[in-house]
């Protein structure tokens, strides 16, 4: 079962987000879904969502859960009574988020414990109990047998919820019975309104935090909100402008000072892809306004001058290839050397 945003009637003209899901910020179909079945009394007692990092998922999880139960009678959730109070705070005692003390698994004992054994215990105060498991993916096959009789016969007043980056982890079994909430990137045009007005920025940064998230709101409202961004962004743009004149010690402290920033590793990267996309973008349009960068069009203008569409697009494969090695756990300052060392081939 699967709720796919697929209308464009329903895609957001302006800011368009529900008040009583406070900060969910589009993929209003999934939003409009959950509060049909609510008001219907048709919610599912399982269900997945699934979604990028960053993209909303748990906030999602939160105001779902808050909704179901709340106690007031006209907006749900309210925000203001005490079950949302206790929800915000992670003290709902029938809102139950599932721990894990291995770091990457999600063990059969942790499921048995924590949602199996208790799920026979009526809720405390509430209608429903709740169990949330975030990055459900990390439940082990074992874990994910357990759970499932839960979510084939449960108690009446149970309900499991699954957050998730790759729904492709689970059991069919388990798919099958649960009703899949799908994330989907979010316009750019409604983010950048967003985080302009909530957080005060200016257009200029308000666009690449816009493109660099790609749709996902997560990801631009904590660009929006990280001032050593803007640092980030600087180094970054410094080495791509310069690298031609770099020697190799300088290209080693720019990789050194890279380990220092608190953001990921592959955001820095992401920068640098939008640079040479702006540069790719220029050089097929010779059109100013089609750059994100556009207060460093001069070097822009010139690198597309200089650079060839297959030497951009050697870069380019670089930098993907550079995300991959260090998802699977490569060495750091290998990775980006040789990330580097293509840009300056190019």
């Amino acid at each position: 079962m699967s709720v796919e945003n697929d209308k464009k009637n329903s895609e957001e003209k302006s800011i368009s987000y529900d008040k009583s899901f406070e900060g969910f910020i589009g993929n209003n179909a999934i939003v409009m879904h959950l509060k049909e079945a609510m008001k219907h009394d048709k919610v599912s007692h399982a269900y997945i969502i699934n979604g990028e990092d960053k993209s909303g998922k748990t906030l999602l999880a939160l105001e779902f859960a808050k909704a179901l139960m709340c106690v007031d009678e006209n907006e749900r959730p309210c925000g203001h009574c005490k079950s949302c109070i206790q929800a915000d705070s992670h003290n709902n005692p029938d809102i139950i988020w599932i721990t894990h003390e291995k770091p990457n698994t999600i063990t059969v004992d942790d499921v048995r414990e924590q949602i199996v054994n208790d799920a026979q215990i009526k809720p405390y105060a509430g209608r429903y109990k709740i169990y949330i498991i975030n990055e459900a993916e990390k439940m082990n096959v074992q874990a994910q047998n357990a759970i499932l009789k839960t979510i084939e016969e449960p108690p009446h007043y149970v309900i499991v919820i699954l957050i998730t980056n790759n729904a492709g982890a689970f059991l069919q079994t388990i798919t099958s019975r649960c009703v899949m909430l799908s994330m989907k990137p979010v316009r750019e045009d409604i983010i950048r309104e967003y985080i302009m007005k909530k957080y005060q920025i200016p257009d200029y940064k308000a666009n690449l935090c816009v493109s660099f998230a790609q749709g996902n709101v997560g990801k631009a409202i904590e660009l929006a909100k990280t001032e050593e961004f803007d640092e980030v962004k600087t180094e970054a743009i410094h080495l791509v402008k310069y690298i031609d004149d770099m020697e190799i010690g300088e290209i080693i402290d720019a990789i050194k000072k890279i380990e220092e920033f608190k953001i990921s590793v592959n955001d820095y990267i992401d920068i640098l892809m939008i640079w040479y996309r702006d540069v790719l973008m220029f050089k097929v349009t010779n059109d100013a306004n089609s750059v994100i960068f556009k207060e460093e069009i001069g070097s822009i203008r010139e690198q597309a001058n200089r650079h060839s569409y297959n030497g951009i697009e050697n870069i380019l494969n670089a930098m993907a290839k550079a995300r991959q090695r260090l998802s699977a756990n490569v060495n750091f300052q290998l990775t980006l050397e040789l990330m580097i060392l293509t840009i300056k081939e190019n």
